[in-house]
Order: structure tokens, then sequence, then C-alpha cells
């Protein structure tokens, strides 16, 4: 489903170049779930942003449901990501005047999914949040964020969900509550996962773990 190959990415601070990846190659089936894991500073949000197409690898192919980036326009890598890819974040980045159901609808909207208002409704009443439709992020706790976001990233069936630290957050007691409700909608969905993650124990959930050293993965 994915497929990373010869991938480099690098960037330039001052008169220093610092390498990400120089010869990055990754393959992932789809409805496979795995953890990333890695020192800080190691180039895991990177790898996120490489694979969702947010920023360009320098050299190397991306390839996602047999569509490589390289054979797209920025525009089209835009709406391709719109279609195929959810993302969920450790801040949540939800939109602050937006309330809860709201800012679910808003990548339905973006995709033209039909009954957008139905559907997310459906899936904050599945995260447990059919009381809090019409509340404010401000309003929130810090895991009924999190499960809006979930809620949010999975309304246009994406093909993949992108998890960057999704209980980082949290307390360990909600973190695992957001956790669980989090792959019990993935494995509902059948949707792949790709997560990053510090902690063992989320890891643990997944059926692979990788950890990234020295722009390598190696498979735990």
């Amino acid at each position: 489903m994915l497929e990373l190959k010869s991938l480099k990415k690098s960037y330039v601070q001052g008169k220093e170049t610092i390498e990400i990846f120089e010869d990055l190659n990754f393959t992932l089936e789809e409805g496979q779930r795995v953890a990333i894991m890695g020192k800080s500073g190691s180039g895991k949000s990177t790898f996120l942003s490489l694979v969702s197409g947010i920023i360009k690898a320098d050299g190397g192919s991306i390839s996602l449901k047999g569509v490589s980036y390289n054979d797209l326009e920025e525009s089209e890598i835009n709406d391709f990501r719109a279609t195929n890819i959810g993302f969920v974040f450790q801040n949540f980045h939800l939109v602050s005047y937006l309330n809860a159901l709201e800012n679910v609808m808003l990548p339905a909207k973006v995709c033209n999914i039909s009954k957008p208002k139905e559907k997310a409704i459906e899936l904050l009443t599945s995260v447990g949040l059919s009381h809090r439709l019409d509340h404010l992020p401000s309003q929130l706790s810090g895991g009924e964020k999190q499960r809006v976001a979930i809620a949010r990233a999975l309304i246009h069936n994406p093909k993949i969900i992108l998890a960057d630290e999704p209980s980082g957050n949290l307390d360990e007691e909600t973190g695992n509550a957001v956790m669980d409700k989090l792959f019990e909608l993935i494995k509902k969905n059948g949707t792949t996962l790709i997560l990053v993650t510090h902690s063992k124990d989320v890891a643990k959930r997944c059926e692979k773990t990788y950890e990234l050293v020295l722009g390598n993965l190696n498979q735990c």
C-alpha cells in the first residue's frame, strides 16, 4: 500500500547541511498498524510529513495506493492527501472557533462526502461525545479534544491514518482510553495506521514496531 524507495531528505541550517534520510526504504501493507519510535530529533515527524506529501523529498520516491508523489503537482498532492490520509496530532489542531461537530465535518466538506453532519454525529457518538456536539475546543478536556480529532481523522474514510504522539499530551489513564478508542475504530474500518510514539506500551498495540536510528527504520 505504501512504498518508500531510496528516500532522501536534508535541511540546511546556516552553512550546515543536516542529513535526515540518505537512503530510506520502507513498505507497509494495507490494513497494517505499525509504530515508529526514536529519540527526539531522529526524524519521526519529518517521516510523517514526507509520507503525507506535506514536504517533498530531495530524492527517491513515495507511492501510496499505487500513486507516485513524483507524478503529482502540488495541487494534486493536496487533493490526494485530503482524500486518502487522516491525521491525529499530539496537539489536537482543532479549529478554536468551530464546535466539535463542525471540526469533525471539515474534511468531509473538502472531500464532498454526502451527509457529513450525520456521519460526524455518528463518529462523535462512537467516541462517547454525543453530549458535546456544540462545545468549542476551549470547553473540552484534553481527552475529549483528542477524541474529536480521531473522529475528524476518520470521517472521510482515509486509506491511512498518520498519528503523531496522539497520547503525548494526556495523562496515562486518559491516554489509554483515547488509544483504546483509536484502535477500536481503526480495526473496525480496516484502516492502515502509522503511529509515532515514545511509549513502548502504546507501540505494543501495533503489529510491528520500528525504531528510527540514523535515518534508518529498524524493526524491533
